[in-house]
């Protein structure tokens, strides 16, 4: 399907149970795979990127047994047994980041490669981390990005390697995921982190999954990370993947936009993802609010009016779910601010200038700078726009919510949310009415 036209809708109710997270997914596979032990998984999203991951995973020698939402994986101990693999990775960060950490201890001879978009996001800080170890990487066209060939070495830790905090958080991610598995004088690998660290949350959720697998990371603040070398994970025998927190933030802002009742379950006050953070911001918003350990339900705004307040808010730890308060912004009594976003710029495309392009389609007035957003909306939005989403899934989950201001919109490429929610728009259809 090249495009999908929806709307117009003025409502928005009912329940829906949320797809695995994306993040937790990806993680909670490679550390099953390098763990000891048998791990079965559960509510595990399917997706194009836990496919990539998978599809990797098996090249890389890990037995998976896969059947629905639940996977059986047998760890390999803390070592690939494939030492050459050719690994086409599409646009997954959560697949290529960690991956390149791992396969940098391995002791193999491994290409990195993926879609044109991946070939142009940074990777330079952490192969400089890796570097700092010991590991041999080099880039096949430009440097600091992928293609990656990664090259037999003896990785062990000295010093403490330091990063970046600045681009991506999945950069500490890999690192701290991989150097269990890493030699360190004194045992123990410390990770400094330079400058402000983007995506705190993300980066917790790393810890929680590593202590859930054995290893138990230390913290010092959010700049210096210590972990035990040697330490080898182990298969804590079964482990449901939560809800997608980030996914949750389309459904609850529908529920405050078409007026609910509309619950999200698989997600709530329990939740290890930051995203949940997008409740708070919504609520910010005018929007009625209530949480549970599990769910959270929205019942349209607080105004009489039906409009959301503006809000200048600081994104910095759910840059993913402020997307969604980007698109929201368009239904607000005045301009919206979304600040310390640069993190955008070196996503599944610049979404930045991409998401203040598709605003401007729908008649917003939009000031987009190096690291935030100022959304002014229309008196009335534009009908019949045609929205493009650069291939980018939560491109076109944000803009369905358009549909719910009583106009209709093309969705161009809709198949694009196959990386992380293959059936967003049917589970989108079934709760919007006319």
């Amino acid at each position: 399907m090249d495009y999908l036209d929806l709307g117009p809708f003025s409502r928005a109710s009912g329940t829906i149970r949320l797809p695995g997270s994306k993040s937790i997914s990806n993680r909670v596979l490679l550390l099953a795979a390098l763990a000891e032990g048998e791990t079965t998984i559960t509510n595990l999203l399917d997706s194009d990127d836990t496919r990539v991951m998978l599809d990797a995973l098996e090249t890389l020698g890990v037995k998976l047994c896969r059947e629905g939402d639940t996977c059986v994986v047998q760890g390999t101990r803390g070592a690939f047994t494939a030492r050459r693999a050719d690994l086409f990775l599409g646009n997954a960060g959560t697949a290529v980041r960690p991956l390149t950490a791992a396969l940098a201890v391995n002791g193999g001879d491994y290409r990195i490669h993926g879609v044109p978009r991946m070939h142009e996001r940074p990777i330079g800080d952490l192969v400089d981390g890796l570097r700092q170890i010991g590991a041999t990487i080099d880039y096949e066209e430009n440097d600091g990005y992928p293609p990656l060939r990664i090259r037999p070495a003896q990785a062990a830790v000295k010093d403490p390697i330091h990063v970046r905090g600045d681009v991506s958080s999945q950069f500490l991610t890999a690192l701290l995921m991989t150097l269990p598995l890493v030699r360190a004088e004194g045992g123990v690998s410390v990770v400094q982190v330079d400058g402000d660290l983007i995506s705190k949350p993300y980066i917790d959720i790393t810890i929680r999954l590593m202590e859930r697998f054995g290893v138990t990371v230390t913290r010092h603040g959010w700049h210096r990370f210590e972990v035990p070398s040697g330490a080898r994970y182990r298969s804590p025998g079964a482990i449901m993947v939560e809800g997608d927190a980030s996914s949750a933030s389309y459904f609850l802002a529908a529920g405050a936009l078409g007026g609910g009742p509309l619950r999200v379950e698989g997600v709530g006050r329990a939740s290890i993802q930051g995203d949940i953070g997008f409740a708070e911001a919504l609520g910010r918003m005018g929007a009625n609010v209530t949480m549970a350990d599990d769910w959270i339900e929205v019942r349209g705004i607080g105004r009489d009016d039906g409009k959301l307040e503006p809000i200048d808010m600081d994104f910095n730890l759910i840059p993913d779910a402020a997307m969604t308060i980007a698109v929201a912004a368009l239904f607000a009594d005045g301009a919206t601010t979304l600040r310390n976003i640069a993190s955008w710029r070196v996503k599944e495309t610049d979404r930045i200038a991409a998401m203040a392009t598709e605003l401007r389609k729908v008649g917003a007035e939009v000031e987009e700078g190096d690291d935030y957003l100022i959304v002014r909306p229309p008196a009335r939005l534009v009908p019949n726009a045609a929205i493009d989403t650069y291939d980018d899934h939560r491109m076109a989950m944000c803009f369905s919510l358009v549909s719910l201001a009583r106009v209709p919109v093309r969705i161009n490429d809709p198949k694009c949310v196959a990386k992380t929610f293959p059936d967003y728009f049917e589970r989108f259809l079934a709760l919007a009415q006319p």
